[in-house]
């Protein structure tokens, strides 16, 4: 069990992935969460740090696209000004989305990896397709209540990932 809710790796935030070191491992594409990922819950804003960030990732031959629980409404504007493909109402972290993000990058599971702020969607819906996870601290503390609530067992999740050895560390947990 432990292993499915295990990140590879943890991070601040998108800014602290190592996009180089992931190409060279052979990681092709990436699939990321939106929101308190990309852009605050809630929140339309994009900074031009995320935006740079996505133009980088492209350019240094990622296929990117947004997997996201929340709907087509909130983020189909966010998407198009990213100019990446987007998957909503995703019901992470049911392997469904995940699978279509790989047929929409045409890439095999071992090529991708999944970025996101939550154990129990962005984690766990990546790790049980074998994907290659990283968590990131949520970009704000305002959430929707469902998320708040589910942060409560996420920092006990996290509590005893580190207690069992299995990561170190945990940034903004």
């Amino acid at each position: 069990m432990w292993s499915f809710l295990c990140p590879k790796e943890i991070v601040q935030d998108i800014h602290e992935i190592d996009l180089l070191r992931l190409h060279a491992d052979g990681i092709r594409g990436i699939i990321t969460d939106l929101d308190n990922t990309l852009v605050p819950w809630n929140d339309n804003s994009i900074t031009p740090e995320v935006l740079d960030w996505i133009e980088q990732a492209k350019e240094t031959g990622f296929k990117v696209c947004i997997v996201s629980n929340n709907n087509l409404k909130r983020g189909e504007g966010l998407s198009e000004q990213f100019d990446v493909p987007a998957i909503w109402q995703a019901v992470k972290p049911r392997r469904g989305a995940f699978r279509k993000a790989l047929e929409i990058m045409a890439l095999d599971p071992a090529e991708v990896v999944v970025v996101g702020d939550q154990v129990f969607t962005d984690v766990l819906g990546g790790n049980r397709l074998g994907l290659h996870t990283i968590l990131v601290a949520p970009l704000n503390k305002r959430e929707f209540i469902g998320t708040k609530f589910m942060r409560q067992f996420e920092k006990a999740v996290l509590f005893g990932l580190r207690k069992k050895g299995y990561i170190d560390k945990c940034p903004g947990k």
